[in-house]
């Protein structure tokens, strides 16, 4: 009699999902060794849920439960719905202006009791298969412009949203949508652009904005003079240079100044600016400073407080050394000096327990776990599974990113967690979910989906 593998588990990718374990485990570990104290009972903390990593305990236990039941949904279903799902993570985020709950100022928590819902979160979920559904569609020609400016379209309005609640960090995820759109098709004029826009922003840090418009201006002059020739024989190369010149120029005095007086909150303002040395030169002079000894006085204590969370994190990363201090043997961790770490700064816990080795080991970890979702991204037949898949790595990586670089002083923070990893239920079940639709869609990647 001929034994048959049980439907759950026809053509699932075990790779991705035992590094998906490893990853969750790791993670409960550093948290239990940011919370657990030497005088607490285990078992008796553990099943009362009153501490961080016994909730996190639950949140693990119910994304395996949600995990199950999506490798048991129909992958139809995924391909059926995305329009139906991502109108839904739209009204959620714009529930949260009335139900909404103020969590260290960002109103985009809903209640629910048991855990708070963060809508901003989830509805990466419904956008990563809204543009799925979009570039699968047989009539979406990705080669021309009005295509490129509604899959573009689908992914600004959750970010439209997320600054309105404050939440600029999550809101620069859904830039990580740009990576299956160029895999999809996308000019990669595009992302020069992109590209140079974002180099003359970290310029525009370094440099007062009136110096700058002014060498952009010399630059431009230059360029006229020495292709004179050039520009006499093709006048559209000098259209080239002055459009150059006016989109550089607008940039860095409009639309710099626009986004640190009015996209980002002050402190994240403040945060960017002080890593590269510098007052944020967007804000009015405090009128209650009087002298110069004031304002280095203020200017100290400011510097200190934007700073105190990087300056703990590298001080806890660094105390790790190359084989850490052992588990719940770390001064930083059980001293609990460094702020938000079961959260935003969760790697803390892991460098200065494990050391350069534990984090080594974390890295190779992700670093397999991406490749992995590439290789399945590319062995699927479908193109929804296949913009799935890279949308799952884009948003994996910039989270990944984004976090460690936080917290080792090479990016500003701005609130994203380490995916997997860091303390959250909404985090948590919006990387399962993410994750099990993707090993759904790759275990019935002989059917042609759209």
């Amino acid at each position: 009699m001929s034994q048959h593998k049980p439907i759950i588990t026809k053509g699932v990718d075990w790779v991705i999902i035992w590094l998906y374990a490893i990853i969750c485990c790791i993670g409960l570990v550093c948290i239990f060794s940011v919370e657990f104290k030497g005088n607490d009972q285990f078992f008796q903390s553990l099943f009362a849920f009153k501490k961080n990593y016994s909730k996190q305990m639950m949140f693990f236990c119910f994304s395996i439960v949600l995990a199950i039941f999506i490798l048991l949904t129909d992958s139809k279903f995924f391909t059926a719905t995305p329009n139906i799902l991502y109108i839904i993570g739209i009204l959620l985020m714009s529930a949260t202006f009335v139900f909404g709950k103020n969590v260290s100022g960002s109103r985009s928590w809903i209640p629910l009791g048991f855990m708070n819902l963060q809508p901003v979160e989830t509805c990466k979920i419904f956008t990563a298969l809204a543009l799925s559904k979009y570039l699968a569609q047989p009539g979406t020609d990705f080669t021309k412009t009005r295509s490129h400016a509604i899959a573009a379209g689908i992914c600004f309005l959750p970010i439209v949203f997320s600054l309105l609640q404050n939440e600029t960090g999550l809101a620069l995820v859904y830039f990580a949508f740009l990576l299956p759109m160029y895999r999809e098709g996308l000019p990669a004029g595009y992302l020069i652009l992109g590209a140079s826009l974002g180099v003359l922003l970290v310029v525009t840090l370094l440099v007062p904005t009136t110096q700058l418009l002014i060498a952009i201006a010399i630059i431009a002059a230059a360029c006229i003079f020495f292709l004179w020739r050039k520009i006499k024989r093709n006048r559209n190369l000098l259209v080239i240079i002055i459009s150059v010149w006016g989109i550089s120029a607008l940039f860095a005095g409009v639309a710099v100044p626009f986004l640190f007086r009015s996209v980002f909150q002050k402190y994240q303002a403040d945060r960017i600016f002080s890593m590269v040395g510098r007052d944020n030169p967007f804000i009015e002079a405090d009128p209650n400073t009087v002298s110069i000894e004031d304002a280095a006085a203020n200017k100290k204590k400011k510097d200190d407080k934007e700073n105190y969370n990087v300056k703990q994190s590298k001080i806890a990363i660094g105390s790790g050394g190359f084989a850490g201090k052992g588990f719940l043997k770390g001064t930083q961790t059980q001293g609990d000096f460094v702020p938000e770490q079961h959260t935003d700064f969760i790697f803390t816990s892991l460098g200065e327990n494990f050391g350069f080795i534990g984090t080594t080991i974390l890295m190779l970890l992700y670093m397999a776990f991406l490749l992995r979702v590439i290789v399945i991204a590319e062995r699927q037949r479908s193109t929804f599974s296949r913009v799935y898949a890279y949308s799952v790595a884009g948003l994996m990586f910039f989270h990944i990113a984004v976090n460690i670089c936080m917290t080792i002083g090479l990016a500003p923070v701005i609130g994203i967690t380490l995916p997997l990893m860091s303390y959250g239920g909404s985090s948590l079940l919006t990387f399962t979910i993410l994750i099990f639709i993707l090993v759904k869609l790759d275990s019935d990647r002989q059917m042609v989906l759209r």
